[in-house]
């Protein structure tokens, strides 16, 4: 018998190669919000974010084309493409976000952010949530809390509770800010000191809770007492996803010090960045010296360039806002029929739904939820789960997502919960 895909992958790339899916899904096509598997089935992609401005976006594969086949090279030659990228992509970020460095991962972006901190504090003190992700380098491994490092989490490291507007309420922030608080001074007893303090603003890992404007304030201005950096990890939820702002630090109504990018940023294409000032870069490169082969490249900064444009000619981001909200409401009205949905919640076209075994107790319904992502994908839509109980449905769709899609959403998730019947776990 032929040898299988999988048993293909098991061998030539290690074991625990983790796939979507009770059955894996053999993607060979993709364009807008859809995908084909090898058998020719049609699925809508309600999970990848990389694909921000919709599947092979031919915008982006023109100037991916164009440029490979004139120039291609490291920025240790000069070339315009990446001067006139920066030149853009942080027009659209406050004052003081003005200078950049380009690299090929969100990783490599945060772990760059977590060496300025080090370079402005002389320390080296990291506090992030406890149900985060930030990337796997060395650095970002201690603090992503899914999977601790081997030999355990360094003494660098405190990891807070993460928030849960759901279960845990903490209306202005106050409790956060009374952890971070806690984590600042155990790391001063420690002799260890502040470096960096580093948060997704719209807590995509951490089911998306529901923060009002002014939230961080108090975490934030304990970190900034005690000397320490501000990062912003917007791999997942910036370029507009979120729809009432182009960030998501901006609808919390945070100021970093720091911007992480990454994911959406090239269309699938392998471009990240950090976005700062000129004082952190100027600390960070007397610090550190620092050169990324592929960051920065011509063809990068082509790809990266036209998600830019693209977002913007399509008005994308306003799609998401007006999409999101249709689709969200869609959730609460299905909510309303179906009482395995404990809570809805997600802006723009990054929402979800948590299910729960009993909406009194909340407690989680996890194996339900890898259910019905299951179900989902048997039905020709592609979603998947997060949180720290991982039964919260993450819906977060390309950028091009319809009314029309939304619909299909919903009836088919309505369609689903009503066959797989009450929740047994």
């Amino acid at each position: 018998m032929a040898e299988t895909l999988m048993q293909r992958r098991a061998r030539l790339l290690g074991p625990n190669v983790r796939t979507f899916y009770d059955e894996p899904v053999h993607l060979v096509r993709g364009e807008g919000v859809w995908v084909w598997d090898a058998d020719g089935r049609k699925y809508m992609d309600c999970y990848n974010n990389v694909p921000h401005v919709g599947h092979c976006h031919p915008r982006v594969v023109e100037a991916i084309s164009r440029q490979a086949a004139t120039l291609n090279t490291h920025t240790r030659y000069l070339h315009d493409g990446i001067l006139d990228y920066v030149e853009r992509l942080t027009a659209t970020m406050g004052a003081g976000l003005d200078c950049t460095i380009m690299t090929c991962s969100g990783s490599e972006a945060n772990d760059i952010a977590l060496r300025m901190g080090e370079a402005m504090t002389g320390k080296r003190g990291i506090i992030a949530t406890d149900n985060t992700y930030h990337g796997n380098t060395s650095a970002v491994t201690q603090i992503s809390a899914k999977m601790p490092p081997i030999g355990g989490y360094g003494a660098h490291v405190r990891l807070v509770p993460a928030p849960d507007s759901y279960r845990n309420p903490d209306p202005d922030g106050a409790i956060f800010a009374a952890h971070v608080r806690d984590a600042i001074a155990d790391l001063d007893a420690a002799g260890i000191g502040l470096a960096s303090f580093i948060i997704c603003p719209y807590f995509g890992n951490e089911a998306f809770p529901d923060l009002p404007p002014g939230w961080a304030d108090k975490a934030v201005a304990s970190v900034r007492n005690a000397g320490g950096v501000v990062i912003a990890d917007e791999v997942q939820a910036g370029f507009g996803r979120i729809g009432s702002h182009m960030w998501s630090h901006e609808r919390l109504g945070m100021t970093p010090d720091i911007v992480t990018l990454g994911k959406p940023m090239g269309n699938g294409h392998p471009v990240a960045a950090v976005v700062t000032g000129a004082n952190v870069m100027a600390g960070f490169r007397n610090a550190f010296r620092y050169f990324n082969t592929f960051g920065g490249n011509p063809v990068s900064c082509a790809a990266a360039d036209a998600v830019l444009t693209v977002l913007e000619e399509e008005g994308l981001m306003q799609n998401a806002a007006e999409v999101g909200a249709y689709a969200r409401q869609g959730l609460e009205d299905l909510a309303s029929r179906q009482q395995v949905i404990g809570d809805v919640r997600g802006a723009g076209l990054f929402f979800g739904a948590e299910l729960v075994l009993d909406r009194h107790t909340k407690v989680p319904a996890r194996a339900f939820a890898d259910r019905v992502a299951n179900a989902m994908r048997h039905k020709g839509i592609l979603l998947n789960v997060l949180g720290r109980d991982y039964n919260t449905l993450k819906i977060r769709p390309p950028m091009p997502f319809s009314r029309e899609n939304a619909d299909f959403l919903i009836e088919t998730l309505d369609a689903v919960l009503t066959d797989l019947g009450p929740p047994d776990g």
